[in-house]
């Protein structure tokens, strides 16, 4: 395995094991590690989703097995989101409009991690279902289109509105992000594409790292500065995205 090979292998590592910790599965993380590798969108985008489905699958596990979790809130987000993920999943973007929506989804990752609030703590309350619907069909589309599982704009949005606590909203958004990544990646197939054949180092070790940032999370584990720097690294890839959107329309 060549240096850059293995460093790839570590970026993912540690995406996986960052993202986890806070109920995300780490597709802003990998779309942004395949950024700066250059890797195509008809590569990315499947790639993202299938490390995201066994990522996902771990940390709802490891979060429900804590006690945190609410179907109650889920089911209403999903109900909405997976045939507008399925949807975004079989469309291909024009490259330089794929590199402009994932830009705006590493930007909105990269503030996340960079800017937490205070932990919502005591009183909440589910949103009315039809306002979840129509919230998870949005963000489910943008999840289907870039090859995310929607995290980074779902667990804002349980906080902001107080729809969950930070725990619950980390199992609910882990669940969310399993569902969407599961019919994006269905979408995608059904579209011609195929499955895709990502290398099974790459699956492993996110695998690992998902279970590491899982556990732990889902225990009051604290990982604000590496958080941070993962955010610096994220803005970074969303410069290099516009860098390269700028470039192709100067070709």
């Amino acid at each position: 395995m060549s240096p850059e090979e293995l460093l790839l292998v570590a970026l993912i590592f540690v995406v996986a094991a960052l993202y986890s910790s806070v109920g995300h599965a780490g597709a802003s993380g990998y779309l942004a590690v395949m950024t700066f590798f250059n890797l195509q969108q008809s590569v990315a985008k499947p790639t993202a989703l299938t490390l995201n489905i066994f990522v996902a699958s771990i940390t709802v596990f490891q979060f429900a097995r804590a006690g945190h979790f609410s179907w109650r809130i889920l089911w209403p987000f999903l109900v909405g989101s997976m045939p507008f993920a399925f949807f975004g999943g079989a469309v291909k973007l024009p490259d330089y409009g794929y590199r402009l929506v994932v830009a705006l989804v590493l930007l909105v990752a990269a503030v996340r991690l960079m800017i937490r609030g205070t932990p919502v703590k005591g009183d909440t309350k589910p949103p009315a279902i039809p306002v979840a619907i129509v919230t998870g069909a949005g963000v489910g589309l943008l999840a289907g289109l870039t090859g995310t599982g929607g995290g980074v704009f779902l667990t804002p949005l349980l906080l902001f509105f107080r729809w969950a606590d930070t725990k619950a909203a980390a199992g609910v958004s882990a669940a969310f992000i399993l569902g969407n990544s599961l019919t994006g990646l269905a979408g995608n197939y059904s579209n011609g594409n195929g499955l895709p054949e990502v290398n099974p180092v790459w699956v492993a070790v996110a695998g690992v790292g998902g279970l590491i940032g899982s556990y732990f999370g889902a225990r009051k584990f604290e990982t604000g500065v590496l958080r941070k720097l993962l955010g610096v690294a994220l803005l970074v890839a969303v410069v290099k995205l516009i860098q390269q959107t700028m470039e192709s329309f100067g070709k």
